[in-house]
């Protein structure tokens, strides 16, 4: 079993794992080393890549996931407001049974998020948890107004881009939560919220956390939800270039 992914055989932990996606996200800039957050330091950015971080990969605990093994591993996360874009739940599931985040167009809003800043191996690595399963593409997106925290302004940045579109629920889709945002035009969810109205739409068959643990352990299950999920969809509204993916 990967360590990236939950063992079910501690159900009580693969849903929360599932339910609590993005997992707590600080409220500044930090520096990820050790699996810890340290003080942030700007001049440790020079030479690495931004890219956009929207759904857990905000999240140190996150981050610990996919680069704790590593030694020696540091990651500088900046604070940011993007304008003009939301958050909102991707028409997919993550193999440990979350409904993952993506990037949406959202005129007049104003977006929290964060940037990681990666070297050429560590963007490598991150590719691998992005990119393998078909659901995004690694992108660059110009024209953008995108405040760092410390005040930096930065035009153009590097984020992985829903394949999918996202979910439609109601008339449009459902923004993160635990996502913080200004002139927030769509209604938000947890995803414990979103996953029981993943639930109500694809079956009655089975309680909500026999469902959720259905889509950890059956790869072909959780394509299958998917595939319904992708048929109404509402796509990426923005213009960006595909660089990978």
């Amino acid at each position: 079993m990967s360590a990236y992914l939950p063992d079910t055989s501690d159900c009580e932990a693969a849903l929360a794992r599932a339910r609590g996606y993005p997992y707590p996200i600080p409220n500044r800039s930090y520096h990820w080393r050790d699996s810890g957050t340290h003080e942030f330091d700007p001049r440790v950015t020079e030479g690495r890549t931004p890219v956009l971080a929207v759904g857990s990969n905000q999240s140190p605990e996150q981050i610990t996931r996919k680069f704790g093994h590593v030694e020696g591993a540091e990651i500088p996360v900046q604070r940011c407001r993007l304008e003009g874009f939301d958050v909102v739940y991707s028409a997919h599931i993550a193999g440990y049974g979350s409904v993952p985040a993506m990037l949406q167009a959202a005129p007049g809003t104003t977006v929290t998020l964060f940037v990681n800043w990666l070297d050429e191996a560590q963007l490598t690595a991150m590719h691998e948890t992005e990119l393998r399963s078909g659901n995004y593409h690694y992108g660059r997106l110009d024209d953008v107004a995108l405040v760092l925290e410390g005040g930096e302004t930065l035009t153009s940045v590097h984020g992985y881009i829903s394949r999918r579109g996202h979910i439609r629920h109601g008339d449009d889709g459902a923004a993160l939560a635990k996502v913080a945002a200004e002139n927030r035009q769509r209604p938000a969810l947890d995803t414990a919220q979103m996953l029981a109205h993943v639930h109500e739409r694809i079956t009655t068959d089975h309680g909500l956390d026999d469902f959720i643990l259905h889509l950890i352990e059956d790869t072909d299950f959780r394509r299958s939800v998917i595939a319904e999920l992708s048929t109404d969809s509402v796509a990426f509204a923005s213009a960006y270039e595909i660089v990978e993916g």
